[in-house]
């Protein structure tokens, strides 16, 4: 069924599975209830069991990983993936979940900026009067994380939203399946996590929720994600990211209780409505221009 899909379509329903599978990341961090490099290391090193896991069997069935792997250009990609894991995983130690996830939400942004200086893809005016608002969105919850002590973590969420970006738009500009890259740079965040807690032990309260992120709901998110951008361009697929941005509070507020300060839901507020109303605008001027051409 999916092979009778266009491009495109197959791009919109590989990044809606990946962004709804991510959502659920933070929720099951919460529940693992470990400490940081614990987390970091065991649910990292689900992720690349499982990849290596399919790898040996692509490799037994096709004969070949040919076209499979990347190749050398997936490096960079990987190391992006890798640095987005490490400072995402300690930004929700150092802040709200909220304030994560909402920061997150600059990262079509980023990919629009980073797709107009290196593959020439130049954004529309509305682009750039949505990524003007967005980042005061941004500064309204990191000026509410300075006043509550969680400029550290906004710090770090930020350069999370940089990294996916740059994943994203490498990843664009070669037109290759970088699914395991992105699978495999579970390798870097794994070694820096096993290199804080071999002197001690892993400590997880519970560690079949993370187990059930870093093993089942991460490849499959980073897959779906990485793959979609055979498909779609750069700021189209970072805008999937933004699933986590809406449903992850949710989850977060229905089981822990914890609610957004209202500076932070002031600044997610303008966050949505601005990526929101840019959607509309380019729906609304593709279909203007089909009808007119």
């Amino acid at each position: 069924m999916v092979s009778h899909l266009s491009d495109h379509r197959k791009g919109l329903l590989l990044t809606t599975i990946g962004g709804l599978a991510l959502s659920m990341d933070i929720p099951l961090i919460r529940l693992s209830s470990g400490n940081v490099w614990s987390v970091l290391a065991a649910r990292s090193l689900a992720t690349v069991f499982v990849a290596f896991v399919a790898l040996i069997v692509i490799r037994r069935v096709t004969g070949s990983l040919r076209n499979t792997l990347p190749g050398w250009i997936g490096l960079p990609v990987g190391l992006f993936y890798g640095l987005t894991t490490i400072t995402f995983l300690l930004a929700i130690y150092y802040t709200t979940a909220a304030n994560v996830v909402f920061i997150i939400a600059l990262n079509p942004m980023f990919a629009a900026l980073l797709s107009w200086i290196f593959l020439k893809e130049r954004p529309a005016l509305s682009t750039i009067v949505t990524m003007i608002v967005m980042i005061f969105g941004v500064g309204l919850i990191v000026w509410g994380g300075m006043e509550g002590g969680h400029f550290l973590g906004d710090a770090l969420s930020v350069l999370a939203s940089f990294s996916i970006a740059c994943a994203i738009t490498i990843s664009r500009a070669s037109r290759r399946d970088m699914g395991f890259a992105s699978l495999l740079s579970a390798i870097i965040p794994a070694a820096v996590g096993l290199y804080h807690v071999i002197p001690s032990s892993i400590a997880i309260d519970h560690p079949a929720w993370i187990l059930l992120d870093g093993a089942v709901l991460m490849p499959l998110s980073f897959w779906c994600l990485a793959t979609g951008t055979r498909f779609l361009s750069a700021p189209e697929v970072a805008m999937f990211y933004l699933l986590e941005t809406i449903l992850a509070p949710i989850w977060v507020w229905l089981i822990f209780a914890e609610a957004p300060s209202s500076i932070t839901l002031a600044g997610g507020l303008v966050l949505i409505l601005a990526l929101a109303v840019h959607s509309l605008w380019q729906v609304w001027v593709r279909g203007r221009a089909a009808v007119t051409g």
